[in-house]
């Protein structure tokens, strides 16, 4: 099996976590305001992902804000997110410690400068993913929705199940 670095085992991870949560949105009712409140939720993490990403390669995002006036349907928000997932997935497997470490300087939404090393920006974007998800797992007990078990554990027994194996105690 190839080596890969935990930014990568992250991204995987947050992209699975977030097709889970996906998937068990499907078990809200159709047009109730709680699916609503999810959806804006999840939505505003892909509009965080692309502004990071458009900071990442050091081109304008065009966002205003971290929010949209119009969330997308679950679908559509969806396939967008696993879009996303997967450029991260493809863009943290070709970084290098150098680029890692580059400090690169941005323009926050509401037009005041940052700088954040490169890595510092990636660790956000699993982070904050990670929050909202919570959020969204909230939402579906407050609903009887059964959330996923979408922890790194969970993860990695299931990706890496061969690596995990190991005698009872």
């Amino acid at each position: 099996m190839q080596e890969i670095s935990m930014l990568q085992s992250l991204f995987r991870y947050k992209a699975w976590a977030n097709d889970e949560i996906l998937t068990a949105m499907h078990l809200f009712q159709d047009g109730s305001p709680a699916k609503e409140i999810a959806i804006r939720v999840l939505n505003h993490t892909l509009v965080v992902d692309r502004i990071c990403a458009a900071n990442l390669r050091q081109t304008d995002h065009g966002y205003t804000s971290a929010n949209t006036s119009l969330a997308s349907t679950l679908e559509e928000l969806s396939s967008a997110i696993r879009a996303s997932d997967q450029w991260y997935i493809d863009y943290v497997s070709s970084l290098d410690q150098e680029h890692l470490a580059e400090r690169i300087d941005f323009t926050f939404t509401d037009g005041a400068p940052g700088r954040m090393l490169r890595e510092e920006m990636l660790m956000h974007v699993t982070i904050h993913g990670g929050y909202h998800r919570g959020q969204v797992g909230l939402i579906m007990l407050q609903n009887s929705i059964r959330q996923p078990a979408d922890g790194l554990t969970t993860y990695l027994h299931k990706a890496e199940a061969s690596t995990r194996r190991r005698a009872s105690a």
